[in-house]
């Protein structure tokens, strides 16, 4: 396959907004979202049924994916950015529009519940999408500095990308030492369990394998984590990172326990690759951006993840 990167984005730019998986919680959310770009120069046009309600869901998958579908088909549209995650975004992966998308590639922006979304378009076009920010979640209040510059670098320069650097005194743990060499896949652990044996899921095999989660116990980790052990995926990856696994607790903390690191360390010891935990990514305030699909390298010798590439042209 080869592999799409979209056009970067330049001030002035506009930038659609949606909501593919559950409501906004609030009005203010997305007003607040939308004039933070708009400070920043750049327009914005808003997806039909941002503000729709069908149970958790925001509107119908029918409505949901004619957002989507409807921002890849407007040539004015540079990027699209989800407003916010929660669930949903699996039900509308088989209305995808993904041969527009190939011939009209742009910047798309989300993580947790895109996931899902992220992948299925990796492995039906190659395009290159971001794991970051979302303007509901991250961009409305207190946008996190450190978040915020790495993001619009990542998403404004063709330079190559270098370094993944935590933040300062937030050091990355070697679980696992060696080099590794691969393409960046992988978000939320949840929703990469939820598209196995689908045709949504992109070949894992030779890729640097990126995990988080979030409000799930540690014995639900452990069962994702096994199936995909038992579907030797983490026998075939280059690399293993960790995130953040945030809210992951047990719900009764008096039964015997395996701890995270327990788990991280024993699925560890089933790979033949190197293992990295505690990356700043995932479900909290401050972290890194991830090019989904471009090459990167992993040493953990250096305690080093660095990107290869743009994920831009």
């Amino acid at each position: 396959m080869t592999l799409i990167k979209p056009p970067r984005l330049r001030t002035g730019d506009i930038i659609g907004l949606i909501a593919p998986a559950s409501t906004p919680s609030s009005e203010e959310k997305i007003e607040k979202g939308a004039a933070y770009l708009e400070q920043l120069g750049y327009r914005v046009k808003f997806g039909e049924h941002i503000r729709a309600m069908h149970g958790y869901l925001a509107g119908t998958d029918e409505e949901r994916a004619a957002d989507f579908n409807t921002m890849v088909c407007d040539k004015e549209v540079k990027a699209i950015f989800a407003i916010r995650g929660g669930y949903g975004t699996p039900r509308i992966l088989q209305m995808i529009d993904y041969r527009s998308l190939k011939h009209h590639p742009k910047i798309i922006v989300g993580y947790s519940d895109l996931t899902a979304l992220q992948l299925a378009i990796f492995r039906k076009i190659g395009l290159v999408t971001f794991s970051g920010p979302m303007t509901g979640s991250d961009m409305w209040k207190d946008f996190d500095p450190y978040t915020e510059e790495h993001f619009w670098r990542l998403i404004t320069s063709t330079k190559k990308i270098g370094l993944l650097k935590n933040p300062t005194n937030d050091l990355l743990n070697t679980v696992k030492h060696g080099k590794a060499r691969g393409r960046i896949l992988g978000g939320n652990l949840s929703l990469i369990a939820c598209l196995m044996g689908t045709p949504f899921l992109p070949e894992l095999r030779g890729s640097i394998l990126f995990l988080e989660d979030v409000e799930e116990a540690p014995y639900r980790i452990d069962r994702m984590l096994a199936q995909l052990h038992n579907a030797e995926i983490l026998q075939g990856i280059s690399g293993l990172v960790f995130g953040k696994f945030t809210d992951c607790t047990p719900s009764n903390p008096s039964n015997p326990q395996l701890s995270l690191d327990q788990i991280q360390k024993e699925y560890a010891e089933k790979t033949t690759c190197p293992v990295i935990a505690n990356f700043q990514y995932g479900h909290l305030p401050r972290k890194l951006t991830l090019p989904i699909g471009v090459l990167a390298s992993i040493d953990t010798r250096r305690s080093q993840i660095q990107v290869l590439e743009s994920g831009v042209i």
